[in-house]
């Protein structure tokens, strides 16, 4: 009988756990301690992110969709996007206002704003935390 509840555990439990690709937590990344550069292109060396932004905003913050087949993580939620700026820098692309800063990168997460607070005081960073949509939440590093 045990045997039989195991089985309809782990059968149960299947569709929870990625069948392709890697899993990467980020938020040792996220603890405000490198240039955008260093975060960016540490992702798409070991292409984590696609290369090429999917959006660049007014502000200069590119966006950059995770490469098919990997799932990121930060602080325990599943990484919508990762965003990225540093000025005069080639890897990134310029919008047309004004850039949000010298240098700026995170990762937008899929949970609520609370959650993610609650989970990153846990872990005892400080990045900025902010609402960026419905069930959307960016954790937020910003050099000026």
């Amino acid at each position: 009988m045990k045997r039989l509840t195991f089985a309809a555990f782990l059968l149960a439990a299947l569709p929870f756990v990625p069948l392709t690709g890697h899993a990467a937590a980020l938020d040792d990344a996220l603890a405000c301690k490198e240039s955008a550069h260093d975060f960016i292109s540490g992702l798409i060396d070991q292409q984590l992110i696609d290369a090429k932004p999917m959006k660049v905003e007014s502000n200069s913050i590119n966006a950059f969709w995770p490469a098919h087949g990997q799932h990121l993580t930060a602080f325990g939620f599943k990484v919508f996007a990762i965003v990225g700026f540093q000025q005069d820098d080639p890897l990134f692309r310029t919008g047309d206002g004004k850039p949000i800063a010298r240098s700026a990168y995170g990762a937008v997460v899929i949970a609520t704003q609370a959650k993610v607070k609650a989970a990153a005081d846990a872990a005892g960073n400080t990045a900025i935390i902010y609402h960026a949509g419905p069930l959307l939440t960016a954790i937020f590093c910003q050099q000026d």
